[in-house]
């Protein structure tokens, strides 16, 4: 039997390989627009940003086309007025490079191909399909769907027509077309999330937030928010726990609130960038505190911690991150936790980034923070204080950072939004059936981290402390982490890379709060050696 055709989007070294033969073979032996070379092959001047999808029969790569969607356009530099050709309103995409080997031409591959990367772009939020149409093919552009626009462009040996088509109707062209054939084994659309937020939610979750709103003064809400605190209560053995509606950070504001009630200085124990937010809280707030300010990565020793003790007589508090999502350190609570006690001192914990993904116990803990939308894996817009002793209401503090008018007030003194707790319950009933969270038995992230240092890439941190949960690279001062980020997601992987702290360290993280398969993360690891490291440096060459 003859092996079917996958279409896909190329994330291989042996498929971009294929891919600049492909290329070489198309525009240079029979469409003269590049020069010959001894090579054999022509790598794209925009590789970098093409997102190539391909149809592969039995390994080899038989038809591809690469959609681009960072302007300028190579056809910007055809056409200095692009824009004045173009409709309002529509977000338009470069489609380019369309290129099928001769035995596979008059068959279906091409128009599968062309169906599959219509549902690609229109998956993405694409509107307008633009392309530069070799004149000895108008008659099939035409026949797809696209219409002229301009003048020529190009070369007399290699003339070109620029051509448009809104990418609904060529969709509807290319469905019409006779000979088109099952499309199962096509690659699933879907981009990996390995963002750190918003994560990648269920179905059931979506499901949920979609219910019709219910008044959150009706005893059906009251009930379901009672709910889900003591399901966050028990997962985290917690004494009770208040959801406001907001971020994180309005919790870890929440936190500041209710320890300058305390009225005695306490310690901001930090190693990265939410820890340093916690310092800055902590300074809003107008508390008092000792600064352990560590290095970026670091992980506090017991000499760290008996020297911050040290430097305040009776600290009433101590307040640090346990997973610095900064860096990808998990940090042991043990130490902290034995010398709090000692010191009859109340230990405060940000938590957003690991309740959900790993164990978290906040017995002996006096506050700690969470939200809905991190490793939960619920929709993001609910902050979340833990507190162990029933907080008492504040008339000095504004009202939405009194957690004692949050406690007297069954959970509900303001208004609240029953579609993202519906959602949220849903997530806790997903994560209890995961007795070590999310992320597992950190096989997955330990394979992970294996990986990207054999692919020649720096860590931050070190594999004694490193996390299940985030992963963050280092990138070579030559290669700008935002020219990754942004290049990884035009192939299909969402990573972290947009934060000020990360732009200006050159880092890029990967989440694995929702323990993404194997199997694509093999394959971004692939595009991210090609993209950061100088063994891939033969496919970012330039024709």
């Amino acid at each position: 039997m003859e092996p079917s055709t996958v279409f896909k989007i190329a994330t291989t070294a042996d498929e971009f390989e294929q891919i600049h033969r492909l290329n070489y073979q198309t525009f240079v032996g029979e469409i003269p627009q590049h020069a010959p070379n001894p090579e054999g092959r022509l790598v794209d001047k925009f590789h970098a940003e093409n997102v190539y999808l391909i149809g592969v029969r039995d390994g080899k790569v038989i038809a591809m086309m690469a959609v681009r969607r960072r302007r300028p356009f190579s056809l910007d530099a055809k056409l200095p007025d692009l824009d004045r050709w173009l409709p309002a309103g529509l977000r338009p995409v470069e489609i380019r490079l369309f290129a099928v080997l001769p035995a596979y031409r008059n068959g279906p591959v091409a128009a599968q191909l062309l169906h599959f990367i219509a549902r690609h772009c229109l998956a993405r939020g694409d509107d307008l399909g633009i392309i530069s149409g070799a004149v000895r093919r108008m008659s099939l552009y035409r026949a797809l769907g696209f219409e002229s626009f301009g003048p020529r462009v190009g070369t007399p040996e290699a003339p070109y027509q620029p051509m448009m088509a809104t990418l609904e109707s060529f969709l509807r062209v290319i469905d019409s077309r006779r000979g088109m054939q099952s499309l199962a084994s096509e690659a699933p659309l879907s981009p990996l999330n390995l963002l750190p937020g918003p994560v990648a939610v269920s179905p059931g979750v979506l499901a949920a937030f979609g219910r019709p709103t219910v008044s959150h003064r009706t005893p059906e809400f009251v009930d379901q928010i009672a709910t889900v605190r003591r399901r966050l209560a028990a997962l985290t053995q917690a004494n009770d726990v208040q959801i406001l509606v907001g971020s994180g950070s309005l919790a870890n504001d929440v936190v500041a609130a209710q320890l300058a009630a305390l009225g005695r200085p306490g310690i901001v124990v930090s190693s990265g960038e939410f820890g340093e937010r916690l310092a800055d809280h902590a300074r809003r707030a107008g508390l008092e505190f000792h600064w352990a300010r560590l290095p970026w990565g670091a992980v506090p020793s017991s000499a760290d911690y008996k020297e911050a003790f040290a430097q305040v007589k009776s600290p009433a508090w101590l307040w640090m991150v346990h997973h610095e999502t900064s860096t990808g350190v998990l940090h042991d609570l043990t130490e902290v936790k034995r010398l709090v006690q000692e010191h009859r001192t109340k230990l405060c914990l940000d938590c957003i980034s690991s309740i959900g993904a790993v164990p978290v116990d906040l017995s002996g803990v006096f506050l700690a923070t969470g939200s809905s939308g991190k490793a939960i894996a619920g929709l993001p817009g609910l902050g979340l204080v833990f507190h162990a002793e029933t907080p008492v209401g504040r008339p000095d503090l504004p009202r939405y950072l009194d957690l004692g008018l949050w406690a007297s007030s069954d959970g509900v003194p303001f208004t609240h939004s029953s579609n993202l707790v519906a959602a949220l319950d849903v997530a806790l009933a997903e994560v209890e059936r995961l007795p070590i969270g999310r992320c597992g038995d950190g096989t997955l992230a330990a394979w992970f981290r294996t990986e990207l240092r054999s692919a020649g890439l720096t860590l931050k941190a070190d594999e004694t402390h490193a996390s299940p949960i985030i992963v963050t690279v280092a990138l070579p001062a030559t290669i700008r982490s935002s020219d990754v980020g942004a290049a990884l997601e035009n192939r299909g992987f969402h990573t972290s890379h947009r934060s000020g702290y990360l732009i200006a360290r050159n880092w890029i993280q990967f989440s694995l709060m929702t323990n993404p398969p194997r199997e694509a993360l093999s394959d971004m690891i692939v595009q991210l050696r090609n993209l950061a490291t100088p063994s891939g440096s033969q496919d970012k060459a330039i024709a």
